[in-house]
């Protein structure tokens, strides 16, 4: 695990709320204009061709032939090319920044850069480990019960999800249809989602595969996981409501999930990881652990409507809300000795606060449609055509921040 220094500085100018500070480093999938596909990070308002870098000699790679894909590499290799990158970047390294013409051929605008799907995951899974979402689920529709199910404190529970319908940040939406019944119907009707919502969300990709029938320790489960990513898992829960019994998700959650292109590094994350949610009671000694379980990681959700003329905020909250963690995650997934696979993402689940404004979904923060919130003069209960939906994340340095980016899609009609 290589840690940046929080003094550390760059000779790339980066502003104190930028989110691909030095500290940061993330990894993703550029195509450079005129150029194949290749490995990227990102710093400043930079995104910097790896490839370009290495051609000059400035980034050495002996192991791995190829740079245009994260598929030969190891959580370990990925540790140690972050390594080299930061010794380029670092503010007392001469050799890029004074080097006008290589840099004018390796970095480009963020704002004008494609970047690309980091990895398009073999399997996904998405847990249900927000318990203050859960719980607030839990109470809308089971009023006369107790908010979470006897089994939740117990394991994190989870279903498996489309992969093939796992898209990257700003592909567009295009509202689903599905069977809906009211509570006064007779029978069930087929046509678009009424209640199309959006889930914030956390994920991870596998980056160290794991043999049919062999099990993860909660200890090796860090190992396993190559680096993080927001996710919007899109749901429609007119759809689901209708749907969801006996089985659980499966139509109303098959059609999108966005994930944030740049994937962050555990080594980036390490100095921000805290103490989690207490967990009572204990859970069972596959998924004990001593180590803090969570990140300190700021969320936040903007919604901007077709004539909006900025974005506005709607919703803040944070990864410390998770029950589970995404080590016990990982290490309940692999306990039945199901394999993990190099590549499959594991996302989180709703990760909502205790307050109203830290809700992650507009189920919750309108409480089922019946409490409107406002959007630049407009009336929203859940999303309509043209609205766009970003969400971002980062942790808070001293002076800089670990961040995420964005991950975003805007609504077209059915």
């Amino acid at each position: 695990m290589f840690i940046i220094p929080s003094t550390a500085r760059s000779w790339v100018p980066v502003e104190p709320n930028s989110h691909f500070s030095i500290q940061n480093l993330p990894l993703g999938l550029l195509a450079p204009a005129g150029r194949n596909v290749t490995l990227a990070t990102a710093i400043g308002e930079y995104a910097v061709d790896l490839t370009a870098l290495r051609e000059a000699g400035l980034l050495d790679i002996s192991r791995v032939v190829d740079l245009d894909s994260f598929a030969d590499f190891t959580q370990e290799d990925l540790s140690e090319l972050r390594r080299k990158i930061y010794d380029i970047f670092v503010d007392s390294n001469p050799r890029l920044r004074d080097n006008e013409i290589l840099r004018r051929g390796a970095m480009e605008s963020l704002s004008e850069a494609k970047v690309l799907m980091p990895i398009k995951p073999t399997a996904f899974v998405d847990f249900y480990s927000g318990i203050h979402h859960a719980s607030n689920v839990g109470k809308m529709f089971r009023p006369d019960m107790p908010p979470l199910l006897p089994n939740y404190r117990h394991i994190p529970v989870g279903y498996n999800g489309r992969a093939s319908s796992v898209v990257v940040s700003g592909t567009p939406i295009r509202r689903p249809k599905g069977q809906t019944k009211g509570a006064n119907d007779e029978l069930p009707t087929f046509g678009p989602t009424k209640e199309l919502d959006f889930e914030l969300e956390m994920g991870f990709f596998v980056g160290r595969p794991s043999a049919m029938g062999e099990t993860v320790p909660i200890k090796d489960a860090p190992e396993h996981i190559l680096g993080y990513v927001l996710v919007n898992d899109w749901s429609a829960r007119d759809v689901q409501r209708w749907e969801y019994v006996p089985l659980g998700p499966f139509l109303a959650k098959s059609f999108a999930t966005s994930i944030s292109p740049w994937v962050i590094l555990p080594d980036a994350l390490e100095p921000f990881r805290i103490g989690a949610i207490e967990q009572e009671p204990a859970p069972l000694p596959h998924l004990q652990t001593k180590k803090p379980l969570t990140y300190d990681i700021k969320l936040e959700v903007h919604l901007s409507t077709a004539k909006s003329t900025q974005p506005q905020m709607i919703s803040t909250s944070n990864s410390k809300y998770l029950y589970w963690s995404f080590d016990q995650q990982l290490a309940h997934q692999a306990s039945n000795g199901t394999p993990l696979g190099w590549g499959d993402l594991y996302a989180s689940g709703t990760i909502s606060g205790p307050l109203e404004g830290s809700f992650g979904s507009l189920l919750e923060l309108t409480w089922k449609g019946t409490k409107p919130i406002q959007v630049d003069g407009a009336e929203r209960t859940f999303l309509e055509d043209g609205d766009t939906l970003t969400m971002t994340g980062y942790c808070q340095g001293d002076g800089f921040r670990v961040g995420f980016g964005t991950v975003s899609g805007t609504i077209l009609p059915s």
